[in-house]
């Protein structure tokens, strides 16, 4: 049971991820990442790791998911495909991800050969909190560091304002015109 169960969810990861690569449009790209990270959640679970999966939930799926988003809509990312990023690469960027999947899959298929995966004993979050802060505390504090710096340049980057181009007035001018026009008539015209 364990291993179809492994199976399955490590199916729909690879399905989603598959997806948020080839998606056209970025939003479509963060919403497969939650399926793709939710199934890497359903994966810990089926090896009884129920506490990682429930960190997986809430850390990548609950705050990563939320960051990119929030990303994309304070630096104001055009969320329809442009055709002018489009390049015919893709083909080309298929064949060398193929590629490096097989070095990978042999490496793991040598490194690991027969053995099979067993499900670990019930641990506590004592257990594991001890493990990430005292052996991983460095690596925990430098993605901390890692998130901060990504918050901050996209608070920096949402405060920008872009050059005007000649298209037309922006939505500031536009408010401070018709703010003028109030007080220099008495009325809105």
């Amino acid at each position: 049971m364990t291993t179809a169960l492994f199976s399955a969810a490590g199916a729909v990861a690879i399905v989603a991820a598959v997806l948020v690569v080839t998606s056209r449009r970025i939003v479509h790209a963060a919403l497969w990442l939650v399926v793709a990270l939710g199934a890497v959640a359903g994966c810990f679970g089926a090896l009884h790791a129920e506490f990682v999966a429930l960190v997986q939930i809430l850390v990548y799926v609950g705050a990563i998911v939320v960051l990119v988003l929030f990303a994309l809509m304070l630096t104001k990312a055009p969320t329809n495909p442009l055709p002018e990023l489009t390049t015919g690469r893709s083909p080309f960027a298929a064949v060398v991800a193929a590629v490096l999947a097989l070095i990978l899959g042999a490496g793991i298929v040598i490194a690991f050969g027969n053995e099979k995966v067993k499900p670990v004993p019930a641990g506590s979050a004592t257990d594991v909190g001890t493990a990430v802060f005292k052996v991983w505390v460095l690596p925990f504090e430098v993605l901390s560091v890692l998130l901060l710096a990504a918050l901050i340049g996209a608070i920096a980057l949402s405060q920008r304002t872009a050059p005007s181009q000649g298209v037309g007035p922006t939505a500031d001018q536009k408010l401070s015109e018709g703010s003028e026009k109030v007080s220099s008539s008495g009325k809105e015209d």
